[in-house]
């Protein structure tokens, strides 16, 4: 066996201490350290961000990625129509929504920053950022909402099988379509 000195076994645990690396190391040059540029880039452009996975995997079809099927899924011109100014209004809402989001979070950063955050202070800035993100989410998963009361069964169907999800939507409990609306 070999024998290790207390001094070498220092200098071993040191090293490798000190060789770690953690998951933020490196997330401290961020100009809002709890949202990479991506994130950012994101919440700005009003994209998904996987907020809407309740609806998406259970059969609820988003706009963007019905237009994108479009052909496959044989929409009308009415739905598509209404499926674009869903998607418009839905990014308007997104984006507005990201933005005050990013800001309240570079808030949250600054005041820990700049060493100004208390126990009121921080109360107030993570309920700012809590509510933003449930109001995301909720602007998310409605957009999926109103996007799936467009089509019929069989197109949420066929969108599901296109998307490579294998779900069952309950004819007897989907609404009928936009288009059959108006017959």
């Amino acid at each position: 066996m070999y024998k290790i000195s207390a001094a070498a076994a220092a200098i071993l645990i040191t090293l490798s201490a000190f060789g770690q690396i953690t998951p933020y190391a490196g997330q401290q040059h961020r100009e809002i350290k709890s949202l990479s540029t991506a994130d950012v880039a994101d919440l700005l452009a009003g994209q998904g961000m996987g907020l809407a996975k309740a609806a998406e995997l259970n059969g609820y079809p988003g706009p963007a990625h019905v237009l994108e099927n479009a052909e496959s899924l044989a929409l009308t011109p009415a739905q598509r129509l209404t499926s674009k100014m869903l998607l418009d209004r839905h990014k308007v809402q997104a984006r507005q929504i990201g933005s005050k989001l990013v800001s309240a979070e570079r808030a949250l950063d600054q005041a820990f920053r700049d060493r100004q955050i208390d126990s009121a202070n921080l109360s107030r800035l993570t309920a700012d950022i809590g509510s933003l993100q449930a109001q995301l989410r909720e602007e998310h998963l409605r957009t999926h909402i109103e996007q799936t009361d467009v089509l019929t069964p069989e197109q949420v169907q066929r969108y599901a099988q296109l998307r490579g999800y294998r779900l069952s939507v309950p004819s007897e409990t989907a609404k009928p379509a936009l288009h059959d609306k108006h017959h």
